[in-house]
Parts: structure tokens; sequence; C-alpha cells
């Protein structure tokens, strides 16, 4: 555990050398990650880390809202806290939001952008318009059932059929991230918030490091559309489109050739 803006954050640490952070989406944890972090560790010191209010992190009382911000400011208050900036950062749907904005707000902690289908939904009118669908119906499950907040948002953002085929025990750990979902969906900043972050083209044009995006060819094809925009905003991008579908492995060996490159130069 380290203190990082007043609060307790649970993190994990592998291998060394270049640091590689890893920042999970909304509802899942570094508990999914772990694998994958074993193998970054082949390339350098992976960190892996709760954000605040999931899972082993402490939450803040009470935990009404919480802002895009306030996720930005961990991750950087991580990354300083142990010494490991600037870092290879990895953000997957809302940690990839979170990356980019970390990117922006401090490039002094980021050296490369890793980005797996991130959560910028405003880019696209689309997909912004099902985020605040989705957003309602959450809402709305909320005010009768609030332990059922983070299962309404995966059957809305990913289907019945995935959320059925899921393992008793990660439906049980997405299911105690509710509080943690309600509160970023009544903050601003977030992909599913009231408010959510709306990047100039200016901003996005500012972030220098190189950057990774990657797309999975059975992902709804908004979220490649997504990335495409991305693409042609971001100065230093490459892109990726692999087979399968969301829940892009953090370790695929895209990812892991692409953070190869970086190391070995």
């Amino acid at each position: 555990m380290i203190t990082v803006n007043g609060l307790e954050l649970y993190f994990e640490e592998y291998g060394d050398g270049i640091p590689i952070l890893g920042i999970h989406g909304t509802p899942r944890s570094p508990q999914l990650w772990t694998d994958a972090a074993k193998e970054l560790a082949q390339l350098g010191r992976c960190i892996i880390y709760d954000r605040r209010g999931f899972s082993r992190s402490a939450r803040p009382e009470p935990l009404a809202a919480v802002d895009l911000t306030d996720h930005v400011e961990d991750a950087a208050g991580v990354l300083e806290a142990l010494e490991a900036a600037p870092a290879v950062v990895i953000g997957r749907s809302t940690g990839g939001l979170i990356a980019l904005e970390l990117a922006y707000r401090h490039p002094d902690k980021v050296a490369v952008l890793v980005l797996l289908e991130p959560a910028v939904y405003t880019l696209d009118p689309e997909i912004s318009g099902e985020a605040d669908r989705i957003r309602r119906q959450v809402l709305d499950v909320a005010s009768q059932d609030p332990t059922r907040v983070a299962e309404t948002a995966v059957r809305a953002s990913h289907g019945d059929r995935f959320w059925d085929a899921l393992p008793p025990d990660v439906k049980e750990h997405f299911s105690e991230a509710s509080p943690a979902v309600l509160a970023e969906i009544r903050g601003r900043g977030l992909d599913l918030s009231e408010e959510p972050r709306i990047f100039t083209a200016h901003e996005l044009a500012a972030v220098g490091q190189p950057a990774l995006l990657v797309s999975a060819q059975d992902s709804p094809p908004v979220l490649q559309r997504v990335n495409n925009r991305l693409a042609q905003a971001l100065p230093h991008v490459e892109t990726a489109l692999i087979p399968g579908g969301q829940l892009i492995d953090p370790a695929h060996p895209v990812v892991m050739q692409y953070v190869q490159r970086f190391v070995a130069s």
C-alpha cells in the first residue's frame, strides 16, 4: 500500500528496469492484469494498482463522485511515490482515457503511451450517444438496487451474453466495484459521466509522446473509429488491429514488441 493524495492505494510490482505502469478499466482491477504484468516484467519494472474506490484500494468517504482529474492525479502520484517516472503507460478502456489525460497534464511522467481501445467516446457521436444511454440506464438501476450498478454497466456495454459467460468469481469481483462505478458516473470527465472529457484538436496535438493504439477485430466498429480519429489527431502514433474482441491483453505480442522497441532504444 502507498498513500497518494490522502488515500491508501494498493499496488503490485514485478521485475526491474524501465518503469511500465498499467491502468485498469471500469469496473475491473489489476487482479485481471496480474498475468500480463508478469509478462511485461520481462521488459521492465511493471507496476499495476487499484484505482481509488476499486477492490483493495481505499474509498473516499463519502464515495459520492470521482472525477477524471482524481484518477489522473492518483496515477501521477503513484509514479512519483514509487520513483517510476517517466514510464511506459498502458491503459485499457477507461484506463486508456486516464493514461491519455495523464500524458497531456503530466508529460514528464509519461515516456510512451499504449492505449487499448481507450474510452475517449466524445470523439464519435454514435458511441457518445450510447454512453449517455448506458449512464441513464445505470442510474435508473442504481435508484432501485445499487449492488447491480457494475453488472448493468457491463451488460449494457458488452451484452448479456458477455456477462452471463463470466466466471462467478469475476462477476462477484465486478459487482463489488459498483460503488466506484456509480461514483465515476456521478463525477466529471469520465466516459460515462454526464460531463465527459472533450479533447480539442489542439490538446491532442500537444500529446507528444510516442503512442500505440490497439483495436480488436471483433469489438464494436465504433471503437475502431475512436482509435482511427485518435490516430489522426495524435502526432506520433502507430496503430494495430488484432484478432479477438474486447478485453485486449495488455501483454499482447503487438504491445510487447512495441514496448521492446522502446526499451531497446
